[in-house]
């Protein structure tokens, strides 16, 4: 017989996990569904990949992600979350109790009152070998968290679109140079955006580029980047000690394609100010639902939110 939850969360990262212990202390009895391997993402979320957080408060001498996540965790777990570590490989949300079929042969269906959605979003890479080889060695997708980390040093950003402009920006105010590759003629950027970049002296534009190979795989660090320039055929190394590339997100959100309103670029829509989805009772966290900040803090931020527009919606609804 399946089981009845006041709160299922779908999802482990920062946001899910605040959610969870946030949801645990209000006696909701979360079930956490910390996901096993959807969509290239692992329990734990990005973070899982990222080697050191510096940025995330409480930390001071910085701490890795996977250590973090296994705080959240334990934070969670003490609260009273119970974990599944399995994905959720299909939902009904068109009447309450909602269902979720859980596992590999979607062989448990677990009933919920209400559903917190933190699946995240999965970084778009080049899809290079020795690219992915060198992730998190200097190959990263957030100019933000892992900039620091290359103060004074030449780096290199890929992109066309406002997330390139404003993460070759950031750089130029720590790095030495940045270097932006872009592979066609014109960018997608706004044409503020495209003037900020242009007259920054410490950043130069290469149009009509594409990066070929990241080297070097065999040091287990970024030395530099292989350009091809596409009109004239030839290619040349670029000396570097970062890779960002920004050629945007994915938003895992294909569980609830057709059930709940995204916005044109995919992210789930959620009414303002709140974590309330299109469905009365599922509610939205972190970067399933932010394309914009994409930052740890501030998915713990809605997660915790989330966590309290459940409670307020159970009570309301006579559920808790």
């Amino acid at each position: 017989m399946a089981s009845l939850h006041k709160v299922v969360i779908i999802g482990s990262g920062p946001a899910g996990l605040t959610a969870a212990i946030y949801a645990a202390r209000a006696n909701l009895q979360p079930l956490c569904v910390e996901g096993f391997n959807a969509g290239g993402l692992v329990p734990g979320g990005q973070l899982m990949f990222t080697t050191d957080v510096e940025n995330y408060p409480g930390f001071p001498k910085g701490v890795t992600g996977q250590e973090m996540m296994e705080l959240f965790r334990q934070q969670a777990e003490h609260q009273g979350t119970r974990f599944i570590t399995a994905d959720v490989q299909r939902v009904d949300l068109s009447e309450r109790p909602f269902k979720l079929w859980v596992g590999e042969d979607e062989n448990e269906l677990h009933l919920a009152q209400s559903v917190i959605i933190a699946t995240g979003a999965r970084a778009n890479y080049l899809g290079l070998p020795s690219e992915d080889a060198l992730k998190n060695r200097g190959v990263s997708a957030c100019a933000v968290c892992d900039g620091a980390l290359f103060r004074n040093k030449d780096v290199v950003v890929v992109g066309g679109g406002d997330t390139a402009m404003e993460e070759a920006s950031y750089l130029a105010g720590l790095c030495s140079h940045v270097t932006l590759i872009h592979r066609r003629d014109e960018f997608r950027a706004s044409q503020a955006m495209q003037r900020r970049v242009r007259e920054n002296p410490k950043i130069q534009i290469l149009t009509s580029h594409v990066v070929q190979e990241v080297m070097d795989p065999a040091l287990g660090r970024v030395t530099g980047v292989r350009v091809r320039d596409l009109k004239a055929g030839s290619e040349r190394p670029i000396e570097c000690a970062a890779l960002f590339v920004a050629i945007g997100h994915t938003p895992m959100v294909d569980l609830f394609r057709g059930q709940l309103e995204t916005h044109p670029n995919g992210y789930l829509r959620v009414k303002p100010g709140s974590t309330h989805t299109s469905v009365e009772g599922v509610f939205a966290a972190g970067d399933v639902a932010d394309w914009n900040y994409r930052q740890a803090v501030t998915a713990a931020g809605t997660g915790c939110m989330a966590a309290l527009d459940a409670e307020r919606w159970l009570a309301i609804h006579g559920s808790h």
